[in-house]
């Protein structure tokens, strides 16, 4: 359990990166965003994918178009849609919004996977699950009062962030549930072979994506200079960044988390990202956050704590106490 927790931690601390990236590179479109991460994940993954050449063989083609869709789900979809809703409604809100994903994975597995898992009591897990929403919606609160405050502010662009962000966590909903499956069902597999594996099926996803985009781009009279923009150096290196640390490393690590605990404990400890990414944005903004903002982080700490103290029940025994 502790060790799954850390390896949960540590992904969330990668994968927060990706929540300040489009505010580093404002001025880039979320699309170009997009595949820029996932190219550099998948050049990435190429010379690993030489080194772990032997265990790539065995996967088979039903293995290879899970990791295809996992690719286009999880990683291309949910990213254009979270960077198109950072660059519209700044980093906090849909931070946030994607923030309540602990809450949704763990609902929908504790109803998907009890057999496979155990279920998780709800009046055991309630209390987890009421902190983490209690934290989220404290800030939540704060952002929207701080956004009322600005005359300038944009209402309906940044409501189209929050809508994005909706959407970012139903892909990032159905990614952890299949990829847990695919890593209960192959207990022997490992699990950075498996990060590679989706890496290198990203790659030509990615490609394709990038020159759709550049020639749609040429098509409507863009004068965005393709196909690095204006700052080719930053550019790359962000997108190098991002694909080693939160594309590879993240995955690899929540693999190992995905292993060893139940999908619907995984899923509350995705709560990680959410403080990594909110220190990450605070520290770009230089400057601390306000007390309503610090308690709601509280709240979601403890939230995280005590689902970490839920043990799974097996079904059969529930349904036994039941009769």
């Amino acid at each position: 359990m502790w060790t799954g927790t850390l390896y949960a931690l540590f992904a969330g601390l990668m994968w927060g990166l990706v929540f300040v990236g489009p505010l580093l590179v404002p001025e880039y479109p979320a699309a170009l965003q997009s595949v820029g991460r996932y190219l550099a994940f998948g050049v990435i993954a190429l010379p690993l994918a030489w080194l772990d050449r032997a265990a790539l063989r065995q996967l088979t083609r039903a293995d290879w178009l899970e990791a295809l869709k996992l690719a286009m789900v999880g990683n291309l979809l949910y990213y254009v849609c979270l960077a198109a809703a950072i660059q519209r409604a700044g980093a906090p809100l849909p931070t946030m919004i994607i923030g309540t994903l602990p809450v949704v994975i763990a609902m929908a597995a504790n109803l998907r996977n009890a057999r496979r898992d155990g279920r998780l009591p709800w009046g055991r897990l309630a209390p987890s699950l009421l902190l983490i929403a209690a934290g989220i919606a404290c800030v939540n609160q704060a952002e929207l009062s701080g956004l009322k405050a600005q005359s300038h502010a944009e209402l309906l662009r940044y409501a189209i962030g929050a809508l994005l962000a909706c959407v970012s966590v139903a892909c990032w909903t159905w990614y952890p549930l299949r990829n847990a499956d695919w890593l209960r069902h192959h207990p022997g597999r490992n699990p950075r072979t498996w990060a590679t594996a989706q890496g290198i099926a990203t790659l030509p996803l990615a490609l394709v994506g990038y020159a759709l985009l550049w020639l749609g781009m040429h098509a409507s009279g863009s004068h965005f200079p393709m196909p690095l923009g204006p700052r080719p150096v930053a550019f790359i290196t962000l997108m190098a960044a991002i694909g080693l640390f939160a594309s590879w490393i993240g995955t690899t690590c929540w693999n190992e988390a995905s292993q060893r605990l139940p999908t619907a404990i995984a899923g509350q400890l995705i709560v990680f990202e959410t403080l990594a990414a909110l220190s990450y944005a605070f520290a770009l903004r230089g400057k601390l956050p306000g007390v309503q903002t610090l308690f709601g982080i509280v709240l979601l700490v403890a939230g995280v704590v005590w689902a970490a103290r839920v043990k799974p029940v097996p079904v059969e025994y529930v349904e036994a106490e039941r009769l």
